[in-house]
């Protein structure tokens, strides 16, 4: 069975090649995005691997319909790309990795928040010029703050974990609230307003979807108190940029870390150290001493990576051989063969 990859960089390769069977699977690994302009390069294949910044709109699945393409695999958690209503008319199968390590990106988003608070970025690039100078290098310590955990999935609730551990106190907001978890651990729910008024350091944990689309804007940004740190490893588009700048610029907010932005696509995951950066907003927010952006690199270890092409391989050879897909992948049911776990919607924790 041939599987278009879509997005590829050397470690999917590498990871997807090890965890399948040569006997079963061929590959045709391709560089560029998955997009309607881009779809008929699937041509033969009856799977598709995408990632998160492919373009899976109405269009694109239409014509991976035409060709035959029976199911879409997300090497991802989040599918805010897809059109799940035009795949499902299009009687193709999405799947998505529905859990790989939390840990990896929780870690990462604790890692921001060390890296932006104790300056420690400005401290390497100033001691490799042989500037040892501490001035404008003072954080704060994070023992006895309050950290604002937006999101309590696996992943905001191992962050929460790992800030408890620095002993700070924790306040979380969910639609879902873990209780039993909250009660073990000190945690406290508390309503939206209230996180961002109190905390110094507030990290998001949401999927994006229509009703959490710029959730950190003009308003909620002039909510929190001055000098929060804002981390957002989740999804760009949860953030209003404009805002953000505009909240930088008045000196409102203490840091800001960023692995995720709203028009991330095309640029993060790509080598653009040669070229002029088209992105005014991103450009911008990169001349700001108190923002720290990395490129989307939070999921990036070798246990994640591990995890996400175990999930990705099983099913595409669930697909080979017309087994049952993994439990609790299944987005649409493009045919019968599915298990009882099909979601319609979900929680997207990357």
């Amino acid at each position: 069975m041939l599987t278009a990859v879509y997005d590829t960089k050397p470690y999917d390769k590498e990871h997807l090649l090890a965890a399948a069977s040569r006997d079963t699977l061929q590959w045709q690994f391709w560089d560029f995005r998955l997009s309607a302009e881009t779809a008929r390069t699937a041509s033969g294949a009856q799977a598709v691997c995408v990632f998160v910044n492919d373009a899976i709109d109405r269009p694109c699945l239409q014509t991976l319909g035409e060709l035959g393409v029976k199911l879409l695999a997300l090497r991802c958690t989040g599918y805010n790309n897809v059109d799940l209503s035009a795949a499902q008319e299009a009687g193709i199968t999405v799947t998505r990795v529905p859990v790989y390590s939390p840990y990896a990106v929780a870690e990462h988003a604790v890692s921001l928040l060390l890296t932006l608070n104790r300056r420690i970025h400005r401290a390497f690039n100033r001691v490799r010029e042989q500037n040892f100078s501490l001035n404008g290098l003072v954080g704060f310590d994070l023992h006895g703050k309050t950290a604002g955990i937006f999101g309590t999935g696996k992943i905001g609730r191992i962050t929460a974990q790992i800030l408890r551990g620095f002993g700070m106190r924790i306040l979380a907001f969910d639609a879902f609230p873990a209780s039993e978890w909250a009660r073990q651990n000190g945690v406290e729910y508390v309503d939206a307003r209230t996180l961002a008024h109190e905390s110094d350091v507030i990290s998001l944990h949401i999927p994006l979807t229509p009703e959490t689309r710029h959730i950190i804007r003009d308003e909620t940004l002039e909510l929190m108190k001055p000098g929060v740190i804002l981390i957002n490893v989740s999804r760009g588009a949860l953030i209003d940029t404009t805002a953000l700048i505009a909240a930088l610029k008045a000196d409102k907010l203490g840091g800001v870390a960023l692995d995720v932005y709203e028009e991330e696509e095309g640029v993060f995951f790509e080598d653009l150290s040669g070229q002029v950066l088209q992105d005014d907003e991103l450009a911008r927010l990169l001349t700001f001493p108190k923002v720290l952006v990395t490129a989307h690199q939070a999921f990036l270890t070798q246990e994640a990576l591990n995890d996400i092409a175990r999930t990705t391989v099983a099913n595409l050879e669930a697909l080979n051989a017309g087994r049952p897909f993994v439990d609790g992948s299944v987005l649409t049911e493009g045919r019968p063969l599915v298990t009882s776990s099909v979601l319609t919607e979900g929680p997207a924790v990357h």
